[in-house]
């Protein structure tokens, strides 16, 4: 298992993902945010990228199962998306 499958939310697939786009690290992705990082794998890796990725992606940056991500941050990444 990577450092990235670590963090919550991201399995293999994801962190694929977010290799491609240039991030490999758990430090590397706080530094980018989940938006930033959201955006470089659409660009790079997967133009049909979701909203639940961009959840999980912060999540992971928050150390948190996207699921319990407070509502208002939920509505931010949905306005973002």
């Amino acid at each position: 298992m990577s450092e990235l499958e670590a963090l919550p939310n991201l399995g293999a697939v994801m962190v694929q993902k977010l290799k491609a786009a240039g991030i490999e690290t758990p430090e590397q992705l706080r530094a980018a945010g989940a938006k930033q990082a959201w955006k470089r794998i659409r660009r790079k890796a997967d133009p049909g990228i979701c909203l639940s990725a961009l959840q999980a992606l912060e999540g992971a940056v928050r150390g948190m199962r996207w699921h319990n991500l407070p509502s208002e941050v939920k509505q931010d990444l949905k306005a973002f998306y």
